[in-house]
């Protein structure tokens, strides 16, 4: 079974630890896979809050979630302490990708690895926009003359 690969940076730029919440585990007695997406998207707004940005308000432009994938690597557990790592990579011209790595932080055994890829969006037009210069200057590598 070929399974989906997801290489992620050598550094993580910003992180987070989230607890395992009783919620959060389904009746395998582990973290459920909608509860992760619920934990990366708590990890996600406190990047952006780190920015002093929200999901709705970068630069004055909303987000929204193309896609998402995940990679579940092992187990985790009510009570568990997960550190959340992000990442933004692939700058684009009307978006990027969020990159995470989740790992359990007393053990530091990984847990998850995802990607989500968000576009730039005008609410009230309900269209895509063009990245805000200003998130570019912050995220994206810059030009390298060769």
């Amino acid at each position: 079974m070929a399974r989906t690969k997801l290489d992620l940076p050598a550094s993580f730029p910003f992180s987070t630890d989230i607890p395992v919440r009783i919620t959060d585990v389904n009746y395998g007695g582990h973290l459920g896979n909608d509860s992760l997406l619920s934990l990366l998207q708590e990890a996600r707004l406190q990047f952006l809050r780190e920015h002093a940005y929200s999901e709705k308000d970068v630069e004055g432009r909303g987000m929204i979630m193309l896609d998402a994938v995940v990679l579940y690597r092992s187990e985790a557990f009510y009570g568990d302490l997960l550190r959340i790592e992000v990442a933004v990579a692939d700058v684009g011209p009307h978006g990027c990708d969020l990159l995470y790595r989740v790992t359990q932080k007393e053990s530091g055994k990984e847990v998850s690895r995802a990607k989500t890829t968000i576009a730039f969006f005008d609410y009230a037009k309900r269209k895509v926009v063009e990245v805000p210069d200003a998130f570019r200057r912050k995220f994206a590598p810059p030009m390298q003359n060769t």
